[in-house]
């Protein structure tokens, strides 16, 4: 079987350790995430590496370089998943990341190459994501700890459940000094390599995101007995500001998603007086970003003054943008040229990736993989190619020799 056949197929073995008996979820600290951890685990250490868990719940592995004790170059990504998910989110890394170690001879590199697992990137059961590489880039708090699922459970109360101790989290945390970078494979969870007919992409950056409550206040009225000139509806003026944001993301090339909106007082025959939605705003940069931002204000703005409404925004949440490391995005290039594509294309994730995370401690980058499909993704029917999974795994291969050459010059 070849390095990508196994991989795939290990991916099948991960989505059958799932809490859904028609689909896959796999949360962190759950009987599944143990049972995950345990196999690759497994997995780790039949290509050599000498595995542990850390405080945080990730599943760790190691080989030893050219010494004992060197920094350490490290692969991985995340094996925890949403609701009714997909097979190769996240799981297609962390294996391709053990193809990888099974394939190098790890005596020879000018480092120590390590293999990680991460927990809960996804925050489907305590909301927020990246736990466990925030955890490894030590900063994960007691407030973090105290978040409750929806049970009531939480994040502490789970970890010690899972046989963790949640005073000691700040074990898992890594020095930079101890470190050489981080290299993620991931699938692109969209079409843009798709599109191109590419395999592989270099990703430059990680999207910087914004999340805001918005909300439109106007007067609530019956809906027979208040005349259009009259009526102060707030359902009508945010449903302009909506189609604005569609509109000016499209122009400034960035990403506005509107996935929540509820008009108040919700009868049927009541003039809606409040409309509160949600607005998640992604680009390439933060500066782009926050452009296409205040121009949607503006827009916003506009709008609820020729109606005659209130207009008002709470930012709710805000990651800038994770800019990819120049010496490392050049060894994925240096690993896609080995596949034989010699000007491999870059690409923004449009998508939060645990390198977010790990760029607080280490220099980061990331290997695209093509999505099937339509580049569906977080969905059961998100599919990649053997055959593309062997480009990723050659090229994944070459970017950490491309680093290796890049130690010793």
């Amino acid at each position: 079987m070849t390095g990508a056949a196994r991989a795939l197929a290990r991916c099948d073995a991960l989505a059958e350790l799932s809490s859904l008996p028609d689909g896959i979820e796999r949360v962190p600290f759950s009987p599944e995430h143990r049972a995950a951890n345990a196999l690759v685990a497994d997995w780790m250490r039949e290509a050599g590496l000498t595995v542990r868990e850390d405080a945080a719940g990730n599943v760790c592995g190691r080989l030893e370089g050219a010494r004992p004790g060197l920094p350490a170059l490290v692969l991985g990504s995340h094996l925890d998943t949403v609701t009714d998910a997909g097979r190769y989110d996240g799981m297609l890394g962390v294996l391709l990341a053990i193809e990888v170690a099974d394939r190098i001879d790890a005596s020879a590199l000018p480092f120590a190459l390590e293999v990680i697992g991460f927990t809960d990137e996804e925050g489907t059961r305590f909301g927020n994501a990246l736990f466990g590489s925030r955890a490894f880039a030590g900063r994960v708090g007691d407030a973090w700890l105290a978040t409750p699922d929806r049970t009531g459970t939480t994040v502490a109360q789970a970890m010690t459940g899972f046989g963790l101790d949640p005073a000691r989290i700040g074990d898992a945390a890594r020095r930079p000094e101890d470190l050489v970078g981080y290299l993620e494979a991931h699938i692109e969870q969209g079409p843009h390599l798709l599109d191109a007919g590419r395999p592989l992409g270099v990703v430059t950056s990680i999207a910087g995101a914004r999340r805001l409550a918005l909300q439109v206040t106007g007067r609530a009225g019956h809906a027979g007995g208040t005349p259009y000139a009259r009526r102060r509806d707030a359902l009508v003026a945010a449903a302009e500001i909506v189609v604005a944001i569609e509109r000016i993301a499209i122009e400034t090339g960035t990403i506005g998603t509107v996935g929540r909106i509820r008009a108040f007082p919700g009868g049927v025959n009541v003039v809606p007086g409040v409309c509160r939605f949600s607005l998640d705003l992604r680009a390439e940069s933060d500066e782009a970003r926050d452009r296409a931002f205040d121009r949607i204000d503006a827009a916003a703005r506009e709008v609820c003054d020729r109606r005659g409404v209130a207009w008002s925004r709470d930012e709710l949440y805000r990651a800038d943008t994770t800019p990819c490391d120049p010496g490392l995005v050049s060894a994925i290039e240096a690993g896609v040229r080995a596949t034989g594509d010699p000007e491999p294309m870059r690409i923004w994730s449009r998508a939060g990736h645990d390198g977010m995370a790990v760029s607080e401690v280490t220099g980061v980058a990331m290997l695209f993989l093509r999505c099937g499909n339509e580049g569906i993704s977080h969905h059961p029917d998100e599919t990649v190619t053997e055959e593309d999974t062997a480009s990723a795994l050659d090229a994944f291969a070459a970017a950490v020799l491309a680093v290796a050459d890049r130690q010793r010059a």
